[in-house]
């Protein structure tokens, strides 16, 4: 019998990437907040600031996004768009189940007032 199965890997980086396109996809969101990872992350990464942090737990996923949004947006409703789309675009795209999208709101921003822009 002759299994031709292949297996698929996929980087975190390259998994916090994609979550990273998902979420700023979200109407409401400004950007990712940059937030300092755990030591031990930071010392493994090429940067110690992240807006999305992926942790691979017995071969399901979960995934912790940091966000900003605008200051009108509806915080709950943006934050709970960003948890859909992260987790639907994420399963949809490698096949691997995602368990929890923890969904941060880590700053809120404000548009420049036309003097400051001057």
């Amino acid at each position: 019998m002759n299994d031709n199965r292949t297996e698929l890997s996929i980087n975190t980086e390259v998994l916090e990437k994609m979550a990273e396109l998902a979420a700023k996809e979200v109407e409401g969101v400004t950007g990712l907040a940059k937030v300092a990872i755990d030591l031990k992350g930071a010392v493994k990464s090429k940067s110690a600031f992240k807006g999305v942090k992926v942790e691979s737990v017995n071969g399901a996923l979960k995934i912790n996004v940091y966000i900003c949004v605008e200051k009108n947006a509806n915080v709950k409703a943006v934050a709970e768009k960003v948890q859909s789309e992260v987790k639907e675009k994420i399963q949809t795209m490698t096949g691997t189940a995602v368990t929890k999208v923890n969904v941060t709101v880590a700053d809120i921003t404000f548009p420049q007032a036309e003097e400051e822009k001057e």
